[in-house]
């Protein structure tokens, strides 16, 4: 079997790769586990050098790994240099603070001495998805090879090109071969990767079904796991929101990547009093978004990453449509190659139809109205996701309360759009996955906290 790397903006197959066959995976997963003797033993100074030598590989050569992405996934040249620079900054983030966040822990009791140690568990598996081809692997593998650990990298499909870019910047960079490994493989071959003794623990970061494939064969193993699944993000904006504020945020957040981001703003909740204007003007503002091609760097959405993703999208537009939802902006499929799809904005949307309960994956809007605040928050919440949330208001104190106690989700921001920073912790609820990517909490996840006693 063949992984062909397909520029999305014109459907040309830019490179074919050939798929890792399973013994090839086992012998590669056998070295790792022989590089983790070793790995274990280097220092948290040691593992620092490499990780500030990535980011700095990174940082000299954004331009060049985001072309790659735009070829093999369609993301604006712009969006790619920026996810490059954060891939460095989170790189630069665990190499500084490693070290104080795995610190063993004194605890008071009734040993002679007694304290908390982290150590790490060894191969861990990531599964991870096209959408941020470069950010979603470095920010599961700064804290992972700083940790200890060894990363085993199967990478979407459709961005083999991706997978051992990130090989070979980690390489230059001076960390081992064998404890920083991609596996070219489909997704057929997961679940026995999964069940290879050899690997400790597995992170995915994707759709809610192979999420729930994945905890099924690594429970099943009884071996730890951590997803960051769909969402279908609820953007609340009060009757006293600064809306200029609101909906230029609103629609950054919704067409980020082309709509291609579980933390994308997807449910767009307005309270009555204010929701014709709030419509009005996101309308307006989507309206002017400039679509072409993603290389340029004029250009402010490009296409989406494959042809049956835009396909599977717009039957949910329609399937929308004829249930009751009206279309006032796009909805229609572009003539002319490539997968695009234009900004897109749905209203009198309804609990029962694809663009109120279920995750929307690309540049399209769903606007609800709210009889009130409360109402507002109970129609946040009304959703099997649980990932990320926004609220617009003046009353900061208010929007404070509702982010912390009121709505149902990971994260919550308020009078900004909801991203992933390396200093706080990052993942969801509900079917939005478990676990936590990212700060001192996401090094965690892969440790073994061990006690030690001593009397």
């Amino acid at each position: 079997m063949s992984l062909d790397a397909i520029y999305p903006a014109t459907g040309e197959i830019i490179k074919t790769y050939t798929e890792m066959q399973p013994e090839e995976v086992k012998f590669i997963l056998q070295q790792s586990q022989e590089a983790f003797n070793d790995w274990r033993k280097t220092s948290f100074a040691e593992r620092a050098v490499c990780l500030k030598k990535a980011a700095q590989i990174l940082e000299d050569n954004a331009e060049k790994y985001a072309q790659l992405m735009t070829q093999e996934m369609g993301k604006t040249i712009n969006e790619g240099i920026a996810e490059a620079k954060k891939c460095a900054w989170v790189c630069s983030y665990y190499a500084k603070n490693a070290a104080a966040f795995l610190t063993p822990e004194r605890v008071t009791t009734d040993a002679g001495k007694s304290f908390v140690s982290f150590q790490p568990i060894g191969v861990v598996l990531a599964v991870m998805p096209w959408n941020f081809p470069f950010w979603q692997v470095f920010r599961f593998a700064a804290p992972a090879l700083m940790a200890g650990n060894i990363g085993v990298l199967k990478h979407a499909s459709n961005v083999p090109g991706c997978a051992l870019a990130i090989e070979d910047i980690l390489h230059q960079a001076g960390i081992p071969r064998n404890v920083f490994r991609t596996l070219l493989v489909g997704s057929p071959q997961v679940e026995a990767i999964i069940e290879n003794p050899i690997v400790k623990a597995v992170t995915l970061t994707g759709s809610t079904p192979a999420g729930k494939a994945v905890a099924q064969t690594a429970g099943r193993m009884l071996k730890k796991s951590v997803l960051e699944l769909g969402g279908s993000d609820p953007y609340v904006i009060l009757q006293d929101a600064d809306l200029d504020l609101a909906i230029s945020n609103c629609v950054t957040s919704r067409l980020i990547n082309c709509g291609q981001s579980c933390i994308a703003a997807k449910r767009f909740i307005a309270v009555e009093p204010i929701a014709q204007t709030f419509t009005d003007k996101f309308v307006e503002k989507m309206a002017q978004v400039k679509s072409g091609d993603p290389m340029l760097p004029e250009t402010q959405i490009g296409p989406m990453a494959r042809h049956d993703l835009r396909d599977e999208l717009h039957q949910q537009v329609v399937a929308s449509i004829e249930a009751g939802s009206q279309c006032i902006l796009g909805g229609e499929i572009p003539q002319g190659p490539g997968a695009y799809y234009p900004p897109t904005v749905l209203t009198n949307v309804k609990p029962g139809i694809p663009a109120y309960d279920e995750e929307i994956f690309g540049p399209v809007a769903s606007i609800i109205t709210a009889k009130d605040e409360a109402d507002a928050i109970r129609i946040a919440n009304d959703s099997i996701f649980g990932l990320g949330a926004a609220i617009f208001t003046r009353d900061i104190a208010k929007g404070e309360r509702l982010a912390a106690e009121s709505i149902e989700a990971g994260c919550c921001f308020v009078n900004s759009f909801v991203k992933s920073d390396p200093r706080l912790p990052f993942g969801g609820i509900k079917e939005s996955g478990y676990g936590r990517e990212l700060s001192h909490y996401g090094i965690k996840e892969f440790v073994n906290i061990k006690t030690v006693y001593i009397k």
